[in-house]
């Protein structure tokens, strides 16, 4: 299963907008995503990580892209205009 350490970007860490927007990514993603082992494409569990600005999480999955295309969602800031 590839898995990469990522430092999250967002301001605010990973509350609901981010979230919001990487869960989305992760559902139209192949093969299932996973966010320090919770659901990447479940808005409200990412939410649970509790996950801030400069924290670092692991990103996990059953495709390479998949795990990439996540990993360089949470290194983003998402909540910059």
């Amino acid at each position: 299963m590839p898995s990469t350490s990522v430092v999250v970007g967002s301001s605010v860490g990973l509350h609901a907008r981010p979230a919001a927007i990487i869960a989305e990514a992760a559902e139209a993603a192949t093969g299932t995503v996973t966010i320090n082992g919770v659901d990447a494409s479940s808005s409200l569990m990412i939410m649970t990580l509790g996950a801030k600005c400069g924290d670092t999480v692991e990103v996990a999955g059953d495709d390479d892209t998949a795990v990439a295309t996540i990993a360089a969602l949470v290194e983003q800031d998402l909540d910059a205009d």
